[in-house]
């Protein structure tokens, strides 16, 4: 088949990478405009542009496809199918006509529980014992379009944000093989989604990563990993913004106020709303990320109250 690929960020490369080894010719690859970044602000390609031009593939980086004349070469192209991962832009229905197959979506969630900006984060926060990816149809409405297949793991107890997306990441070109030798023989099966089990996972803030340690301790190490690798969980310690790479929970009865430390068997254990966080990496302004056990070495924070 004819293919069309659209992504952008490290999530979407190995599911290209699949794709320029499968066989299939892949015509063009489209991704978002190169943006400013690192401390000299300079223009930086996507992961993917960097992939796609690696392989010899054309990249095109419009600033939207809803032109007649983005539409009009895309078209001319006369692609079969249009792939599409973590793209970052909104398809035109004139798009979604243009493919003989149609698009088809690698969505980092078990639709139709968490469309939207953030699924791997959300589904580690709200404490979801497994996560997947879907392959799905593209349709106008947000990721709203049939299902056609999933692949599904279990979310480990100490798994970050980091870790579930990169494992997810391996997922999608497993998922995707699948539905493209389905599509060429002519036997996909689409399921439509049950719009009573949709739920969102909105865009991660900033603001979320301050830590509340009223929350049971259980709760409160979910926050840490979705937060992880950003935008880092935190807590004041001194009036300096504390933030809390990594920590697990310990059971047991917190019979001190939520937010005292313990420091008892050197452990740098916080009071929560029901049981205790071990804190096991974190990182103090202009410092570095170090184990709990160096911070104490450095700091006399046993009695202290963060937050």
């Amino acid at each position: 088949m004819r293919i069309l690929f659209a992504g952008t960020p490290e999530f979407a490369v190995p599911t290209l990478k699949m794709l320029l080894a499968s066989g299939h010719e892949i015509c063009a690859v489209y991704t978002q405009p190169d943006r400013p970044a690192g401390r000299g602000r300079k223009l930086q390609p996507s992961p993917v542009k960097e992939t796609a031009l690696a392989a010899g593939i054309p990249v095109l980086q419009p600033e939207s496809l809803k032109s007649a004349d983005a539409i009009a070469q895309l078209a001319a192209f006369e692609p079969d199918l249009m792939v599409v991962v973590a793209f970052g832009m909104i398809l035109p229905q004139a798009v979604l006509d243009v493919p003989k197959y149609g698009c088809l979506n690698v969505h980092a969630s078990l639709l139709p529980r968490w469309r939207g900006a953030a699924p791997i984060q959300r589904a580690l926060m709200a404490g979801d014992a497994e996560t997947g990816v879907t392959i799905m149809r593209i349709v106008l409405k947000l990721d709203a379009g049939d299902m056609l297949h999933k692949e599904v793991i279990g979310i480990g107890s100490d798994d970050t944000a980091g870790d579930l997306h990169d494992k997810l990441a391996a997922l999608g070109p497993v998922g995707l093989e699948k539905v493209l030798r389905q599509v060429e023989s002519g036997t996909v099966k689409a399921e439509p989604q049950d719009e009573a089990q949709v739920t969102y996972a909105a865009k991660l803030e900033k603001s979320e990563a301050a830590l509340d340690w009223t929350q049971p301790a259980d709760a409160l190490d979910r926050q840490v990993r979705g937060l992880n690798p950003w935008p880092v969980a935190q807590t004041l310690y001194r009036g300096e913004a504390l933030r809390v790479w990594r920590a697990e929970p310990i059971p047991g009865n917190a019979a001190a106020e939520p937010g005292r430390v313990s420091c008892a068997r050197k452990q740098m254990d916080v009071a929560t709303g029901d049981g205790w966080l071990r804190l096991l990496e974190v990182q103090l302004p202009g410092g570095k990320r170090m184990p709990a056990q160096a911070f104490l070495n450095a700091h006399d924070i046993d009695g202290q109250k963060l937050g």
